[in-house]
């Protein structure tokens, strides 16, 4: 009975840091004593109760002398119930229940009859054991799926605190979990398909832009024209995420919480849309005490589709404008800095007025001109700039409404976006992320594409942020002609989704 050391891991952000849990047991004049040093927070101070009352409940007893539990680095703030399962195999360690687990990582929340309960970040947890060099992680059988996806570790899942003692007394008895993809239906085989929504053949084909390179859309027409149909379908004319992507969109999460218990990788690319009374942290992410990614992290890969954007107040909607450009978040507090990925395709959809009926054909507007322009200012210039195709969504006559629909299907649209992805994937990156040293020469004019350019800069006032994703919406149009150079028609095409916020906020 002495000293005895384990491993666990905490989560910071979306990575994991190796974190040493050093037992020990001692005579205390003051009788039984439990003590945890090492910057635990309120969750970890808590853990001694459930671990006491596992321990007794399992028929291990609990030593009749002191505790003093340290969890190292004693400058990094520990966060969180998964030290329980590390801790209370420590006592059982300094008591001679088990051998010394230096080749074994543990994590995972006890409850009072020694039953262990799933925590978040299991998978960033493997990947820390493996750059650490760890060979086997033991966590609850509820993470073991997200967690046996990464090569190099044995992952055991565990549901009792028995369990977990059984495995550390004959390891070689037990079978480590084996490593597979979460059962997801294959790209497109959700029943929404864009053949479903009736005429809109101009906002159809500016989605597919959207989607072949990956760009910002704002979609502004009156109530009940398919704005949120066309979005929603949007994500099913992607293409599925790649084995690098799914990591870390999967990373991303588990630590907030939201993976599927049991499953492994996510293979679809995620599709949020958060109401319009989200919080700033909400959205961006943060809160009090432990940081969490928001919207635009868990949109990573995928969709962050905001409805009725203007009903989003400013203060909220005007965050977004450093994650758009970075496509990273960097939460600053006191304690500790971290950065969360950001890199989503923002779809805004928008009333072109609060009644909805601004410039529309068939119905009379009852904005007044400063009504119109109060409601339009909440969608600041800088955050327009930002969002790369603008287009118009009127309402759909009655013809086309009853009519027999002709349009293009999503199989149709994802054979053409994933053919112009596969010539981005050989250039290294999408077209929205093209760097501004590669932008003059991936997307060289001739001199009738110069003219055309200069003539749109210099009559719409375009910015020089506007000039560049011009210039790379008209790349994407050039990749989905299968053409090696911009033309004058890619750049004629991509200039008119610039020119809608002219039509309404000016």
């Amino acid at each position: 009975m002495g000293l005895y050391r384990t491993r666990s891991a905490a989560v910071y952000g979306i990575d994991a840091h190796l974190i040493d849990v050093e037992v020990d047991l001692y005579k205390s004049g003051s009788g039984r004593d439990f003590t945890t040093v090492g910057m635990p927070d309120t969750a970890v101070r808590e853990s001694r109760e459930r671990i006491k009352s596992a321990l007794i409940n399992s028929g291990f007893g609990y030593p009749a002398k002191a505790v003093t539990v340290n969890l190292a680095p004693a400058n990094v703030r520990k966060e969180g119930a998964g030290f329980d399962l590390p801790m209370a195999m420590g006592i059982l360690g300094a008591m001679g229940t088990v051998r010394p687990t230096e080749r074994f990582l543990l994590v995972g929340e006890l409850s009072l009859d020694g039953g262990i309960r799933a925590i978040r970040g299991a998978l960033s947890m493997a990947v820390c054991a493996r750059s650490n060099g760890v060979d086997n992680l033991i966590v609850p059988q509820e993470n073991a799926a997200e967690s046996a996806v990464v090569e190099g570790v044995r992952v055991f899942g565990v549901r009792h605190l028995s369990e977990a003692v059984a495995l550390l007394r004959e390891p070689e008895k037990f079978t480590p979990e084996l490593p597979g993809l979460a059962a997801a239906p294959a790209p497109g085989a959700s029943d929404l398909d864009f053949k479903d929504v009736r005429g809109q053949t101009t906002a159809k084909r500016a989605l597919e832009v959207a989607a072949a390179g990956g760009h910002n859309v704002l979609m502004v027409g009156p109530p009940g024209s398919g704005k949120t149909m066309l979005a929603k379908r949007l994500a099913g004319v992607l293409p599925p995420l790649t084995f690098e992507e799914a990591i870390e969109t999967t990373k991303i999460h588990s630590v907030a919480g939201l993976l599927p218990r049991g499953s492994g990788l996510l293979r679809q690319r995620p599709f949020r849309a958060p109401h319009h009374t989200i919080s700033d942290a909400g959205l961006i992410g943060g809160g009090s005490g432990t940081l969490r990614p928001g919207e635009v992290s868990l949109a990573h890969h995928g969709l962050l589709f905001l409805d009725e954007l203007p009903e989003f107040p400013r203060n909220v909607l005007e965050l977004l404008r450093q994650p758009l450009e970075d496509r990273s978040v960097t939460l600053a507090r006191s304690s500790m800095t971290l950065s969360f990925p950001a890199g989503f395709m923002l779809v805004g959809a928008m009333n072109p007025c609060p009644c909805g009926y601004f410039s529309d054909a068939t119905r009379e507007c009852r904005c007044t001109g400063a009504i119109i322009q109060r409601y339009l200012g909440k969608i600041s210039g800088p955050l327009l700039d930002r969002i790369d195709l603008h287009i118009e969504v009127p309402a759909v006559p009655y013809q086309e409404l009853r009519g027999k629909d002709d349009g293009v299907s999503s199989a149709q649209m994802r054979e053409r976006v994933l053919a112009a992805r596969e010539r981005q994937h050989r250039r290294g990156f999408y077209n929205s992320a093209i760097p501004v040293s590669r932008l003059r020469e991936l997307c060289a004019l001739d001199d009738a594409g110069e003219r055309t350019l200069e003539m749109a800069v210099r009559r719409m006032g375009f910015s020089a942020r506007a000039h560049d994703r011009i210039l790379k919406v008209a790349r994407t149009i050039a990749d989905l002609d299968s053409s090696d150079r911009v033309a004058a028609k890619h750049l004629a095409e991509a200039v008119q989704y610039r020119s809608l916020d002219r039509d309404y906020w000016q």
